[in-house]
């Protein structure tokens, strides 16, 4: 069919069916019609059809182009043409075929659009950017007819059953109790926030986790507004690799050489790691990274990491706006979280705590630093919280604060153990976690588990 043809077919549909009209008026843009005559009549019934929500007569047509004073004479004659042409018989054209062909055609046209427009781009005939460039295809590449519009609690129950029994997609753990806490991992699409005093191991976690991932045959991007792309790829060489970090420097490069390429064949997975300045980035740039990743090196993440969520910029709030901590750390957090929903991938990030939470050893949301919007916002919030009994035994203990996925109470606290030369993390054996528990051994009948005050086990002043 040619496409003056499919053209044609649309209009004369979007006038005889109203169904069809509601299913595909939603979608088509005026620009989408080459000819000046079809794009006027198009024009026309899509104003009718928001002002009176049913498809306009073909005598009402006629009237309303007769009467638009912003038509040329010409433009009005040839319009009036169409809609005659379209009203002189009915069209029995299949609906559900002629509403595909009506979104590959949509698709064809945004596309064609597209390129046409980031031509004028390069030949800088345009305002825009080249960094626009990526954006104008992808929204073109993203026309569909998404004709959902709601879930029927009662008509759509058998989705709903395969919903139930569909195993979800999630990215794991290589530490037993974070799996067991996630039911298995991170979900897509989610935000999930590491609590943390000063020093105690946030950047740690995330480079511990970037590395397990990456060995687990996973795209991982890490973003550092803090530490430089080299001082985080050392961390994670002394974890992958398995040596101290303040000996990789004494490695001559042939035996560097040798220990990457036998990582090289243990995974598929990459991991890039990328630095931004300080309170310079925002999701923008986020955007725009993954973008070029996916053009320039057909790298698409299965995991992000940010590192740290309270040094990002906003896309919303501009600097020097006047806007307070809460309002700006809470934005920052919703950013990424739709940033995570729009990439269909985890998002793992970290922040401080209070001043008052610093020293803390039982760490509440009620500490974190800046902004409570934040943890309004994550899917999944814990703390890493130490003691110098607990550095002692070279552990952290880890406490849920807030869980999407699984009853936050069921292992609210558990031990992890910490390898700070080679900035790793490792399940602690079982003693360790029964340990944890029996320091809160009733110390009166009157007092609830893990309210009864200081414990007298290896943990001293731990409270839990």
């Amino acid at each position: 069919m040619e496409q003056a043809r499919i053209e044609q077919t649309i209009l004369k549909n979007l006038i005889q069916s109203d169904s069809f009209a509601r299913k595909v008026l939603p979608f088509l843009k005026a620009e989408y019609f080459t000819e000046t005559d079809e794009k006027t009549v198009f024009e026309e019934v899509n104003t009718y059809f928001d002002k009176y929500t049913k498809t306009p007569t073909i005598e009402a047509l006629l009237i309303n182009l007769e009467n638009n004073t912003s038509l040329q004479d010409g433009v009005v004659k040839s319009s009036k043409t169409i809609v005659k042409e379209i009203g002189s018989h009915q069209d029995e054209t299949p609906q559900e075929w002629l509403i595909d062909e009506a979104e590959k055609w949509c698709k064809d046209r945004a596309i064609y659009i597209a390129v046409m427009d980031s031509i004028e781009v390069l030949d800088e005939k345009s305002q825009r950017s080249r960094g626009d460039i990526p954006e104008l295809l992808k929204d073109a590449l993203s026309v569909s007819f998404d004709t959902h519009i709601g879930h029927d609690q009662l008509e759509d129950a058998d989705e709903r059953w395969e919903f139930y029994h569909t195993e979800e997609e999630k990215i794991p753990f290589d530490l037993e109790y974070f799996n067991k806490i996630t039911k298995g991992g991170l979900p897509n699409k989610t935000l999930n926030i590491c609590l943390a005093g000063t020093g105690v191991g946030k950047s740690l976690f995330m480079c511990h986790m970037g590395a397990s991932h990456l060995m687990m045959n996973k795209n991982v991007l890490y973003i550092t507004l803090e530490m430089s792309e080299e001082k985080i790829a050392e961390r994670i060489d002394a974890n992958i690799l398995n040596i101290p970090i303040q000996d990789l420097g004494e490695i001559t490069k042939n035996q560097f050489g040798k220990k990457v390429d036998k990582l090289k064949n243990k995974t598929k997975g990459k991991l890039i790691v990328k630095e931004y300045p300080t309170a310079s980035a925002h999701v923008g740039h986020f955007r725009h990274l993954l973008q070029e990743l996916e053009i320039k090196k057909d790298f698409k993440p299965d995991v992000i990491f940010v590192d740290y969520l309270n040094i990002c910029a906003s896309h919303r709030i501009r600097p020097g706006a006047g806007a307070n901590s809460y309002t700006l750390v809470k934005s920052i957090a919703e950013e990424l979280r739709g940033l995570a929903v729009e990439f269909d991938v985890p998002i793992m990030s970290a922040t401080q705590t209070t001043r008052s939470g610093y020293g803390s050893t039982d760490i509440e949301l009620t500490d974190t630093s800046e902004s409570f919007g934040l943890p309004a916002t994550a899917d999944l919030m814990f703390a890493l919280i130490t003691s110098d009994e607990l550095e002692e035994l070279d552990q952290l203990v880890v406490k849920q604060l807030k869980n999407r996925y699984n009853d936050p109470t069921i292992f609210k606290r558990f031990v992890i153990g910490i390898d700070r030369a080679r900035m790793k993390l490792y399940d602690c054996e079982q003693e360790a976690q029964e340990e944890l528990v029996d320091s809160a051994i009733e110390q009166d009948d009157s007092t609830p588990v893990f309210d009864r005050g200081r414990s007298e086990s290896k943990f001293g002043d731990f409270k839990v």
